[in-house]
C-alpha cells in the first residue's frame, strides 16, 4: 500500500452511485482525520465529461457536499495501479473490473456493501431509474459503507 491510501468507487456511468460515494467516503475520510486519494470512475464511457445526475448533486447537497464540479470518467487498466481499493457498487460492475484488472495488479476489488457487517454480498441500488427517494437510500448505502470503509483503512486493514 502507498504512503497515502488511494480508494476508486466504480458504477456503470459514473453519474449516481459512484460520485455519492466518492463524496461519502471524503467526508468520512476528513471526519476521521484521513489522509487519503479518492476518485470514482464508471465501467461505462456514456458520460465521460459529464457532471453527476441533478438528482445525485441534490442529495449531496442535502448532506452539505457539492458534487456538482465532479465530471464522469470511464476506468482505466492503469487505476489499478494507481489505487489501492478498487470499489464497486455492484456484482456485474464488479463482475466488469476483474476482467479488466490487469494480471498482477496491486489494487484490490470489493463490493462496498462487504465492508459493512450483515451486508457482504449486497449491492448498492442503482436509483437512475426512479426517484429522488432512490438516490436519498443511494446515499445512506454509501455512507454506511465509507465509514466502515475508512475506520478500516484507518486501523490499516
Amino acid at each position: 500500500m502507498t504512503a497515502r491510501p488511494a480508494i476508486l468507487f466504480v458504477c456503470l456511468g459514473n453519474i449516481c452511485r459512484s460520485p455519492l460515494a466518492e463524496a461519502a467516503f471524503r467526508l468520512e475520510a476528513e471526519r476521521a482525520n484521513l489522509d487519503v486519494t479518492v476518485d470514482s470512475a464508471g465501467t461505462g464511457d456514456w458520460h465521460v465529461g459529464e457532471p453527476p445526475d441533478p438528482r445525485a448533486i441534490a442529495v449531496a447537497r442535502a448532506h452539505g457536499l457539492d458534487i456538482a464540479g465532479y465530471r464522469g470518467r470511464q476506468v482505466s487498466s492503469a487505476d489499478f495501479e494507481r489505487f489501492d481499493h478498487v470499489v464497486a457498487l455492484d456484482h456485474a460492475n464488479l463482475a466488469r473490473l476483474r476482467a479488466l484488472r490487469p494480471e498482477g495488479a496491486r489494487a484490490s476489488l470489493s463490493l462496498l456493501l462487504d465492508h459493512v457487517p450483515g451486508r457482504a454480498g449486497e449491492p448498492v441500488a442503482d436509483p437512475y431509474y426512479g426517484g429522488p427517494e432512490g438516490f436519498a437510500t443511494t446515499w445512506d448505502d454509501v455512507t454506511s459503507g465509507a465509514r466502515v470503509l475508512v475506520r478500516r483503512i484507518a486501523d490499516g486493514a
